[in-house]
């Protein structure tokens, strides 16, 4: 259940930690990048006019329109993200034929989010540990060094918990933004009519005039709102109202006058294209300004990890993934968890691409691809929550969903162009995401019609029921995932031990298209009759479920649970791959794989072990 936030200074001080980590270091590679990248553009004042023109109305359509005005509004009982959003959309789409090409646009978003989630730790840090090369270019071959060490030890703490990290990410972004800010300032004054370039004019001229290298220029432009669908993503922790204030308040005013003041230096000093973000500062705070990139770029990381851990627990409720360890890191925040699984593929992948790539500019080419086809899918879900939830007059969609999409494919389109050059890498991993989430849900659909197609009517099993049945003392809990039929594990115990327990409760765990269920709407129980019940757990897709604590709710309904005298029977499935119509046989064997590395559902559903029997079943896929 959401919680209605309310707006303090804490709240916005943590909202500016923790949603503008990402976006907040971009001026340490945007305009570089743009300038100097792999298809470099000439230091001229016409230029630097255009491209500032660019930067400015990029963040102003794709941040503050899309992002603060338009798809913050599309939230999920308080919720946001793209698998928020795609829950929300599948619901109102159901009866229609747009839902399953909709359902993946959803997957492949998620699926490029862990791309994205590799790419950013990787460049922010290498872009701030690069800032000793501006103090001394005798530091390049330490670069890559420190920032393995510094990226090792922020992955080794996250075991542990960030909740006192976090306490930090606020004030030490809020001196980032501060700083950035002033900085610019300084540069803006001695060259003013910098500020010109935010007449639209200016890139409309650029393109016109320069089509080719402006096409080169969206591609390294669009690093400027890196991290922008963070505000998004992260609605659900602080509320809609802080993050705006934030927004408007500080980080886009911050963020506009460093990149104006860094396009101030250029014109003066075309020579400092170099690194124009350290080259901003008097030769005497180069150093502190790379201590502080350096924590500001952790921070930023850490917002990502956290971000893939919650879309990792989010996947697995919403049936993409199998069961993973889930660790709650804090007693209190139940956002607060870890995911070994999750945290160390992210790890390995990180410190390949740092390795690999040597330097936050190689690295700019592959992190645009993931955040453009983010951007786009997100444009394409809140059309329908437009149209069918808002109500909005189909013209009105048109118009603003289609420019909103004309904008992002412009991007998508000039960085389709740098796969040779990096690109490749968020393709190879949103591939091979899509790939695996897309494999368990369909192996889990087969599993589920193969399972209601051998199951047996609860009515018949008991009729069957005689008085040459013993009736066992106590309680005997069947897991299943069918809402109708006799689970497999209680035939298997009907039949080879030809007893069954005096109360038989057939529960099921569901997880609704909402991001928290509240304990008042936890259970359905229904009574069967003959000591059998049928009993329905509901959660949230960012709830983690807990069966012994869901047990507990139906006391006050007459069914009192007591452990000592409880058993949980669960069907420990087998799966043979096979020529049957389903997958292809190299999926089958890859579902295969991963219901036989999937984390036990004892502990799963925090299940006491000693009060746990399982069955095994075999079945063709």
């Amino acid at each position: 259940m959401s919680q209605q936030k309310t707006l303090s200074a804490g709240l916005l001080i943590s909202a500016i930690g923790v949603v503008y980590g990402d976006i907040g270091t971009s001026p340490l590679y945007a305009l570089k990048e743009t300038f100097s990248g792999h298809h470099p553009i000439p230091v001229t004042p016409e230029n630097i006019f255009g491209v500032l023109s660019l930067v400015f109305w990029t963040v102003m359509m794709l941040v503050t329109v899309k992002y603060v005005i338009i798809i913050m509004r599309a939230d999920n009982h308080g919720e946001g993200g793209s698998l928020a959003l795609l829950a929300q959309v599948t619901e109102l789409t159901k009866g229609y034929r747009v839902q399953y090409p909709l359902m993946l646009l959803g997957v492949i978003a998620a699926a490029l989010f862990y791309g994205d989630s590799m790419i950013t730790p990787a460049i922010s840090v290498l872009s701030a540990v690069e800032g000793l090369e501006v103090v001394a270019p005798q530091f390049k071959s330490y670069v890559v060094p420190i920032t393995v060490v510094v990226l090792t030890g922020l992955f080794f703490v996250q075991k542990r918990g960030t909740g006192w990290v976090g306490m930090l990410f606020g004030p030490v972004m809020t001196i980032w933004f501060l700083a950035v800010a002033i900085l610019g300032i300084i540069n803006v004054i001695a060259a003013p009519h910098v500020l010109a370039a935010i007449n639209p004019l200016y890139a409309a001229d650029f393109i016109v005039k320069h089509p080719l290298l402006s096409f080169f220029a969206l591609g390294s432009v669009v690093l400027s709102v890196t991290g922008g669908e963070a505000l998004y993503t992260d609605m659900g922790h602080f509320g809609k109202l802080p993050i705006r204030i934030a927004w408007f308040g500080l980080v886009w005013p911050s963020l506009l006058l460093n990149y104006f003041g860094q396009g101030a230096l250029l014109i003066t000093e075309p020579e400092a294209i170099q690194n124009p973000f350290f080259r901003l500062s008097p030769e005497w705070m180069v150093v502190p300004m790379v201590l502080l990139a350096t924590c500001a770029t952790v921070i930023a990381s850490q917002a990502v990890i956290s971000g893939a851990f919650s879309v990792a627990r989010q996947a697995i409720q919403l049936g993409l993934l199998p069961r993973m360890t889930i660790v709650h890191t804090s007693g209190d925040e139940e956002g607060q968890i870890y995911v070994p699984f999750t945290n160390w593929t992210l790890y390995i992948a990180v410190m390949a691409l740092v390795i690999g790539f040597q330097s936050s500019s190689n690295l700019a080419a592959a992190y645009g691809i993931a955040v453009t086809s983010t951007m786009m899918i997100d444009t394409i879900l809140v059309a329908f929550v437009m149209a069918l939830l808002w109500r909005w007059p189909l013209a009105v969609v048109i118009i603003v969903a289609g420019s909103l999409l004309m904008i992002d494919l412009a991007f998508f389109t000039a960085n389709v162009i740098k796969v040779a050059q990096g690109g490749w890498f968020p393709v190879f991993i949103g591939i091979l995401s899509f790939t695996v989430l897309t494999t368990w849900r369909r192996g889990r659909e087969l599993v589920r019609n193969q399972v209601k197609k051998l199951a047996v009517p609860l009515d018949v099993v008991m009729r069957a029921l005689g008085s040459d049945i013993a009736r066992a003392r106590g309680t005997a809990v069947f897991l299943t995932a069918a809402t109708d039929g006799v689970p497999p594990a209680l035939l298997h115990n009907l039949k080879h031990n030809q007893t069954v327990h005096q109360r038989v409760v057939l529960a099921t765990v569901m997880t609704t298209d909402s991001p928290y269920v509240p304990d008042s709407e936890r259970i359905e129980l229904t009574t069967l009759g003959n000591g059998f019940y049928r009993l329905l757990i509901r959660y949230g897709f960012m709830q983690t479920p807990d069966v012994p604590a869901a047990l507990a709710l139906c006391k006050p309904l007459g069914l009192e649970f007591n452990m000592m005298s409880t058993s949980f029977f669960l069907s420990r499935e087998s799966y043979v791959p096979s020529l049957n119509p389903g997958m292809a046989l190299w999926r089958e064997r890859l579902f295969t794989f991963m219901t036989l590395n999937a984390t036990r559902a004892t502990i799963f559903f925090k299940i006491p072990t000693d009060r746990v029997v399982e069955l095994g079943t075999q079945l063709e896929i």
